[in-house]
């Protein structure tokens, strides 16, 4: 078999020598945790975003289970929670002991349906989660008017999301909370991490204590070691200085990722216009700037059932690809066993978990790449098309 003339990874995380110098400070001194990394990237990223405080994490999901745990909610709450998103975006209500009310997906965009948010909401609800999907931002207009009408609490999940805004605010600040993911793969790194922002300073207040076992002073605010009290039920959330340390000059980077990732976005995008069979999720527009996670497309037609020899016929042209998501939540087995969820029940949902095809679009992308990709998937809608 032939090699194939490019080889391009759906997603490969860009550490530069700024990142390794910093980590090796970190792993030569003293300090691993409970350091000043920590407060400076909590600072660089709340000025990124423009938000007024932020909380780093271990992960976007230890801050979804924090959002819903210090709230209290339980057994018998529920939150409304898209059925076309990551897992982890339900197993933080779980988690709580609450229960997750799935809303199917729009086909535009793939984001939860508003349309349908309502006649899902019972007296037991008591949150509404939101992911902007790929990156594409929530109409958070919409969102929170039912939010308020109902006097829900709005969960912003933008692990997707650095870099969207909604009328030019960032995503993560039109609702109460905002979580945001770090993993390898995202628009920037911290090796694992997570981080979260809200216009609410106690919300965050809450959350910094309860990341460190309900802990009421940090290391810094302590004037005698040991000098402390446990005010509330908490859990090892924290995030560590080397992670920190990285994302500090990640976020410096930010900005040149972000415009990467449209360039190449753009380029798929212009190149697949009007392809028979498939169809392009709706991106930046008016209020709506995306950031840009990937370039997902839909298969349709003929297409449509003949997804995994797609994926292969790309990968053997040296492309990586990926699937937001392979099934909707309520379809995987732990969700179905539980609530008995049926197939065809979220049809929005389902048609993206089955028939889409994600591309890559970061700033590890060499020139000519997105050319290459948009002619490599243009040549095999043709081979798979039926003549």
């Amino acid at each position: 078999m032939p090699e194939p003339a490019r080889v391009i990874p759906f997603a490969r995380p860009v550490i530069g020598d700024a990142e390794k110098n910093v980590a090796l400070e970190v792993l030569n001194g003293h300090v691993l945790v409970h350091g000043p990394r920590i407060h400076d990237f909590e600072h660089a990223f709340a000025d990124w975003t423009n938000a007024p405080g932020a909380v780093a994490l271990s992960s976007c999901t230890a801050g979804l289970h924090l959002a819903y745990f210090g709230r209290g909610l339980g057994a018998g709450d529920e939150v409304i929670v898209p059925a076309m998103t990551h897992v982890a975006t339900a197993h933080a209500v779980e988690l709580v002991g609450a229960t997750p009310v799935f809303v199917d997906a729009e086909a535009a965009t793939g984001n939860i349906d508003i349309d349908q948010i309502e006649a899902a909401i019972t007296p037991r609800t008591k949150a509404l989660s939101v992911v902007h999907y790929l990156g594409m931002p929530v109409d958070m207009d919409r969102i929170n008017a039912i939010a308020q009408k109902h006097g829900l609490f709005v969960v912003e999940d933008c692990a997707l999301a650095i870099g969207s805004f909604f009328k030019g605010v960032h995503a993560g600040l039109h609702g109460d909370i905002g979580l945001f993911s770090f993993y390898p793969v995202k628009h920037m790194t911290t090796l694992e991490g997570g981080m979260a922002i809200s216009k609410h300073a106690d919300v965050l207040t809450r959350m910094t204590r309860e990341r460190a076992f309900g802990v009421d002073r940090t290391h810094r605010e302590r004037a005698i070691a040991g000098q402390y009290d446990v005010t509330c039920l908490g859990f090892n959330y924290r995030m560590n200085e080397l992670q920190a340390a990285v994302g500090i000059e990640q976020v410096k980077r930010l900005d040149s990722f972000l415009t990467a990732r449209k360039a190449n976005y753009d380029t798929i995008a212009a190149g697949l216009r009007d392809v028979p069979g498939i169809a392009l999720l709706q991106s930046t527009h008016g209020d709506f700037v995306s950031s840009y996670y990937c370039q997902s497309i839909v298969l349709e037609g003929a297409l449509a059932a003949k997804r995994f020899e797609f994926v292969e016929a790309l990968n053997k042209a040296g492309i990586g690809t990926s699937i937001y998501y392979p099934r909707p939540v309520p379809e995987f087995g732990y969700y179905r066993q539980k609530y008995g969820c049926s197939d065809g029940r979220f049809p929005g949902a389902a048609r993206i978990a089955h028939q889409s095809i994600a591309l890559p679009v970061g700033p590890h992308l060499q020139p000519g790449d997105a050319e290459y990709i948009a002619a490599a998937v243009r040549e095999t809608a043709s081979q798979l098309t039926p003549s």
